[in-house]
């Protein structure tokens, strides 16, 4: 695998999507979730969305139920809690584990491509950040408490 273009994923209502969709744009890849000490970063995400989106940015976030139980809601009900809490508008995909065997291929490249503190792949939280070049190639991870507006400057330059 070369890029995070090589990978499908669905979408938060099942669909497949290839992520080579969003070739030429940059990502900023987020496991999420609705019940998570950091999920008022839904808000700045969304914050860094609307404001970079036009110039090419795309804010792909994943729910996931692994630390804590705290998404333990269907697709659908994520959805909606994100849009009528924080007004979310960028793409939202199917929950997904990024830890353990059942590890979505596309969170074992990233995982791969960045490693964490210490060398690390291990996801330690919800709200880990990837941030992927035009390109497709993973750039950057930030940790789950770098909030969504510090970020702006790394995305700025790869825009």
């Amino acid at each position: 695998m070369a890029s995070v273009y090589d990978f499908k994923v669905k979408d938060i209502r099942g669909k497949e999507v290839s992520l080579e969709e969003y070739k030429g744009k940059v990502l900023l890849i987020v496991n999420t979730a609705s019940k998570c000490g950091l999920t008022p970063q839904y808000k700045g995400l969304e914050e860094l969305y609307k404001e970079l989106n036009g110039q090419g940015l795309e804010v792909l976030g994943f729910p996931c139920n692994q630390f804590g139980g705290q998404e333990p809601g269907s697709e659908e009900e994520i959805g909606q809690f994100c849009e009528l809490n924080y007004g979310v508008s960028f793409p939202m995909f199917s929950k997904i584990d990024v830890n353990g065997s059942e590890t979505h291929p596309l969170y074992e490249y990233l995982k791969s491509e960045k490693k964490g503190v210490l060398g690390t792949k291990a996801i330690k939280w919800n709200f880990t950040k990837f941030l992927i070049d035009k390109e497709g190639r993973v750039i950057e991870r930030f940790s789950p408490t770098t909030e969504p507006a510090k970020i702006k400057g790394a995305i700025e330059k790869l825009l």
